[in-house]
């Protein structure tokens, strides 16, 4: 015979609506604990969850939530993103100005971005949401989301935060970072990881999360550096080469705090780096920080991006991070950076950067830090976050 949590289950798809809702709102918590429970009967539940999103408001606010905890679960997280009606309704549903539970829809599909299937919303195109955005594409319907709607500023009930999470999941994909880092013609040759890498320091801390892990996946597609390095303002007239995403001031803030700099550490600074207030305050997360470091180590993967590196002086910058920040994991990211920044380049002379009086790392402080040929293990690899 069932039990009685197996009856309650299957209450789910009742036809009285205050009898799904009491099923519905003693269930949330038997999500997390008891995934079985939704598994069963060849997971008639979740095929009853995936319907009742669209039921009442209460209702559909527990779906949500236990949609969100059993997709941990393999088998229902690729039930669910597998399923193109489902997907069709998430999306509809959080483009929509009046949805009042857009940031567990968010969350959800930050859940189902794990699944390897859904690299196809990166190719999808659907009805256009004519208040919120110009574009077909689902993906730049998503971001106009993040963007628009941070602070409530498309939907009064929702700041879309957890999206951050999704694009940093598609990040993963070599069809995430092409999508991250390609100039969209539709949208006058922007960049659309320009549009994500002003929240580098924003109030939310998921937000900046997101972002910067985001950031950090779009640049091991190594032939966009140049393009997320360069300082060049769009202009549709001109192909994309012209196009730069202006990346290093929004990674390079968060690492920032209120030190002055000599000024043979601030020549040739990048100008928002210059002149901060004496009040700044530094990225307080460690992940955060760590995550922009190992972002500016991916960039001086070639040549050109540790020359341009050491133009703008990122050396300095990361130097008062090491000294000012009492984190091991970060002071080692720390000196990851450095030891690439400040190696000898085949072929040319040493290299010298203008040291700040006792402004080295480490015991190696005032001198050139190289790598040695057998530090090249797995523990200087960096992996998609």
């Amino acid at each position: 015979m069932p039990t009685e949590l197996e009856e309650l289950v299957e209450f789910l798809h009742h036809g009285n609506t205050q009898i799904r809702q009491v099923a519905a709102e003693n269930l949330v918590g038997f999500s997390q604990a008891d995934l079985k429970l939704f598994k069963r009967n060849q997971l008639e539940p979740v095929k009853d969850l995936k319907l009742l999103v669209k039921d009442y408001a209460p209702i559909a606010k527990n779906t949500f939530d236990m949609l969100i905890n059993i997709s941990v679960d393999t088998e229902v997280l690729k039930n669910l993103a597998n399923d193109d009606a489902f997907l069709e309704t998430l999306l509809s549903r959080i483009t929509n100005k009046k949805e009042p539970h857009a940031n567990e829809i968010a969350m959800l599909l930050a859940n189902l971005a794990k699944d390897d299937s859904l690299q196809r919303v990166l190719e999808l195109k659907r009805d256009v949401p004519k208040e919120l955005s110009t574009s077909s594409w689902a993906m730049d319907q998503l971001f106009d989301c993040f963007v628009k709607g941070a602070e409530g500023g498309y939907n009064k009930d929702a700041n879309y935060d957890y999206l951050s999470y999704f694009f940093a999941d598609l990040g993963k994909f070599p069809k995430g970072r092409e999508y991250l880092t390609t100039p969209q013609t539709h949208d006058s040759n922007i960049i659309p990881l320009t549009k994500l890498q002003v929240f580098t320091s924003h109030h939310s801390h998921i937000r900046r999360l997101g972002v910067a892990s985001t950031i950090k996946n779009a640049a091991f597609k190594v032939e966009s550096h140049p393009a997320l390095l360069s300082n060049l303002s769009p202009d549709p007239t001109l192909p994309p080469p012209s196009i730069g995403a202006n990346l290093l001031p929004y990674l390079l803030l968060p690492l920032m705090g209120p030190e002055e700099y000599p000024d043979e550490d601030t020549e040739g600074m990048l100008d928002e780096l210059q002149l901060l207030e004496p009040d700044k305050e530094r990225e307080s997360d460690i992940e955060i920080m760590k995550t922009h470091l190992e972002t500016l180590l991916l960039l001086s993967t070639s040549r050109e991006g540790r020359d341009v590196l050491r133009k703008v002086k990122v050396y300095p910058i990361v130097r008062e991070c090491h000294l000012n920040v009492e984190n091991e994991d970060v002071r080692d990211a720390c000196d990851r950076v450095v030891q690439i920044l400040m190696r000898n380049e085949e072929g040319e002379e040493e290299y010298t950067p203008n040291f700040a009086e006792g402004g080295g790392i480490g015991p190696e402080a005032g001198r050139m830090v190289e790598l040695k040929e057998d530090e090249d293990d797995e523990d200087y690899q960096l992996i998609d976050v």
